[in-house]
């Protein structure tokens, strides 16, 4: 059974690494579909101010109780297995998945439009009961927002300095922690998405380590404050996460210029519903799959797709 539940660990982090390479896929997004959202979350935000409170109490001389204790709180036997999985995924991803986006872009955006669509039904479902007028409201407007944000024209593909990259980085890895939003396409729209995936393809350990610094300063930045959200302010919360879904949808039309403006459907209109229709499918499949093993007790995630129960 251990190891059954390593193995799926692993597998949805593989998962979570493969959405972060997918400009317009949110990180996040398939963190809520695998059912590890909650965990990452409550994990990266023990192990944060773990780290922080090491810091400032060692330096005052206060001892490294409190830094123990939340450290504690941090669970390693997932958190483990899950960012080897992604890790291994990204390293993977980055030399397979990017030559076949370029080479078939409107038939990745229809599949990858297919995945977002039918994966909204998580966050609707976290939200719980009849939605009030307040939450639709934040919900459209967080979509129009969004579909603002990705209606940018994208950068041109530049050799960066690493003090942007470091400031890119902690930008985008927010998307891990926030589902609707693509780290992927943020970068690509500050010009970062090609000489990121070159990074990683090519071993830049400079590039590569200036971009884990970013990343490690957003999420201690960020990941305190959205765990705090969905702690006191949780249906509004998610009603936002779910209108950020919706508006991210704008960047996964399939017939799309060099700079991302929208096009007329073109020829291959018939492959295209067909990719989103396989899109539909899979993340519908994993859904399903989720909630059997939730319901029997192999795989973690009761916080995702089933209210928390007290424990026994």
């Amino acid at each position: 059974m251990r190891a059954l539940r390593l193995f799926i660990d692993v597998i949805r982090g593989a998962l979570i690494g493969v959405a972060e390479i997918i400009p317009g896929v949110s990180g996040g997004t398939i963190a809520l579909i695998v059912g590890v959202y909650g965990t990452l979350i409550g994990s990266a935000g023990h192990l944060v101010r773990g780290v922080v409170r090491g810091v400032t109490d060692g330096v005052r001389g206060r001892g490294f109780a409190a830094a123990k204790q939340h450290c504690a709180q941090v669970q390693l036997r997932v958190l483990v297995p899950v960012a080897v999985g992604m890790v291994v995924a990204v390293l993977v991803a980055a030399r397979l998945l990017a030559p076949l986006i370029d080479a078939h872009p409107e038939e990745t955006r229809a599949l990858f439009a297919g995945l977002i669509v039918v994966s909204l039904i998580v966050p609707i479902r976290m939200v719980g009961g009849r939605w009030t007028a307040r939450e639709v409201l934040a919900a459209v407007a967080a979509a129009i927002l969004t579909f603002g944000l990705t209606s940018i024209p994208s950068a041109p593909t530049a050799d960066p300095n690493l003090l942007v990259v470091v400031l890119a980085a902690a930008v985008a890895i927010c998307a891990l922690v926030l589902p609707g939003v693509s780290g992927s396409f943020l970068l690509l729209t500050v010009g970062l998405y090609a000489p990121t995936l070159e990074a990683v393809n090519d071993r830049d350990l400079a590039y590569i380590g200036a971009f884990a610094l970013g990343a490690v300063l957003g999420l201690s930045l960020f990941v305190s404050g959205l765990e705090w959200l969905l702690e006191h302010k949780h249906r509004i919360t998610l009603a936002i996460m779910t209108g950020l879904m919706v508006g991210s949808l704008r960047s996964l039309w399939p017939w799309q210029g060099e700079t991302g403006a929208l096009l007329p459907a073109g020829d291959n209109v018939g492959l295209a519903v067909g990719m989103f229709a396989i899109g539909i499918v899979i993340v519908a499949v994993l859904i399903v799959v989720e909630s059997a093993l939730v319901r029997r007790r192999v795989a973690d995630g009761e916080d995702v797709l089933e209210p928390a129960r007290p424990a026994t």
